[in-house]
């Protein structure tokens, strides 16, 4: 099978890998950016950026067009909604194959592979997803509009994709296992103003309900240790994420998050391997950090290649 060559292939394309592969392309490398998912990444899933500078408001969804339509006209080539099936870091010339089918080679590598929502951990969770389980309030909220739902988080996402809900849903119950919230001051008022939004603190979900779809859950109080059941038309979970490192963690080096360890130019323990965004080992995660640490991967890289 023959392998064709590149400059550079970033895999992932959130704004970390998209902010990556413009850098690249922009440098006139030949650049190829492959991502197992749909463009965009964590991105897609926030309905309201407004603290994204230069841009107004705007969903991440359109920020991510934005970024992608940038890729491409500078001459990067996409990959979307492939599977990779072999990677190998360690070699002069990095590899990575996608769908058991095609082989792309390059002499630097920015692994820009993100997160995934964490899970409750609560029984039935696989059988119910998405069946009236979900995490991403922009993508499946109008399929409940006139419904009750169920919000589970303390941080800015959850109570900020309460809030978003609330333009579909009659009712949101906000359940979180402490007794305060971890969101900025903003956000948290913003949740407690709206009528339809209601809080089940220091609770946490055990058990989906329900026959073909969630119809309600067994929540557990956390201090008295009580049980109660309680109906819902559809659960959206807010817990954070937890990185794509399953393909990296026999040769990358990862702290006991299993997060990318890198130094302050994104450089990993591999020649040649960089990292950027929610994949490496960091305190805040956003959009802009996402970008800052895709420029800076790829001006490593840049850099790298003319050494």
């Amino acid at each position: 099978m023959n392998a064709e060559h590149y400059d550079a292939i970033v895999l992932g394309a959130g704004a970390a890998g998209l902010s990556a592969g413009i850098y690249l392309a922009r440098a006139n490398l030949k650049t190829l950016i492959i991502n197992e998912g749909s463009i965009g990444g964590q991105m897609v899933l926030t309905h309201a950026v407004a603290n994204y500078p230069g841009v107004r408001e705007a969903s991440g969804r359109e920020i991510s067009q934005v970024m992608k339509n940038q890729a491409k006209e500078f001459g990067c080539d996409i990959e979307s909604n492939v599977e990779i099936t072999k990677l190998d870091l360690t070699s002069k010339k990095k590899m990575v194959e996608i769908d058991d089918d095609e082989i792309f080679t390059a002499d630097v590598m920015i692994l820009a592979t993100g997160g995934k929502p964490r899970k409750l951990g609560a029984k039935n969770e696989d059988k119910f997803k998405g069946l009236g389980i979900s995490y991403c309030a922009t993508c499946d909220g109008d399929f409940y509009t006139g419904k009750d739902v169920i919000v589970v988080g303390g941080g800015n996402s959850a109570l900020e994709e309460a809030v978003s809900l609330t333009k579909w849903v009659k009712s949101i119950t906000v359940i979180h296992q402490f007794d305060n919230f971890q969101a900025h001051e903003y956000a948290i008022e913003q949740a407690e103003k709206n009528s339809k939004i209601s809080f089940i603190l220091e609770s946490k979900i055990t058990e989906y309900l329900g026959e073909q779809n969630v119809e309600g859950v067994i929540i557990q109080n956390q201090k008295t240790g009580e049980f109660s059941e309680l109906k819902t038309d559809g659960v959206f979970v807010y817990i954070g994420y937890i990185p794509n490192t399953d393909k990296l963690k026999d040769v990358i080096h990862l702290n006991e998050r299993e997060e990318v360890l890198s130094d302050e130019n994104m450089q990993t323990n591999i020649k040649g391997v960089f990292v950027a965004g929610d994949v490496r080992e960091k305190k805040y995660r956003q959009i802009t950090t996402a970008v800052s640490d895709g420029t800076i991967a790829a001006l490593s890289a840049i850099e790298y290649l003319q050494s």
